[in-house]
């Protein structure tokens, strides 16, 4: 599986948000986009992640970014994680992968000194034209959304 690289064009998708509706990439041409991959909604970590998008996305959004999150899970499950955890920001389901795929963000991981196949916790900023800005692979829950917004600038 390929990783992509700064400058690459970013895959388009169609993917299903919590409300069963279906958002695209490419109705946020113009805008900066935080595409974030997540192993699994309502896990201890991947929880951490998604409130720490919440709690930042003022910031984030006076910069001009828009934040999507994306995981396996079925709508119906991304849905109680936004409500759990007051989410503001859309979450989309890939059942089946295909843009976790597209973007290197499944393949082969180590986990717990084991080689698994499943979700590497990935993180993609997306400039106005569709460009790869930025592409972080392997990337811890505790502490990214700071590092982050530190390496955009903002504060």
């Amino acid at each position: 599986m390929s990783k992509l690289q700064p400058g690459d064009a970013a895959p388009d998708f169609t993917l299903t948000d919590a409300d069963d509706n279906e958002v695209s990439l490419e109705s946020f041409r113009g805008k900066r986009v935080i595409l974030y991959f997540y192993p699994a909604a309502m896990t201890p970590g991947c929880t951490k992640q998604a409130c720490d998008f919440r709690d930042n996305l003022g910031a984030l959004t006076e910069q001009g970014f828009v934040v999507l999150g994306v995981s396996k899970d079925k709508p119906a499950k991304l849905r109680q994680f936004r409500e759990r955890d007051a989410l503001t920001f859309p979450l989309l389901s890939d059942t089946g992968l295909d843009v976790h795929k597209a973007y290197g963000a499944y393949g082969e991981k180590t986990n717990y000194g084991k080689t698994v196949m499943g979700v590497i916790r990935s993180t993609f900023v997306i400039d106005p034209d569709g460009k790869v800005e930025k592409a972080l692979y392997n990337v811890k829950a505790t502490g990214h959304v700071a590092r982050l917004a530190k390496e955009l600038g903002i504060s």
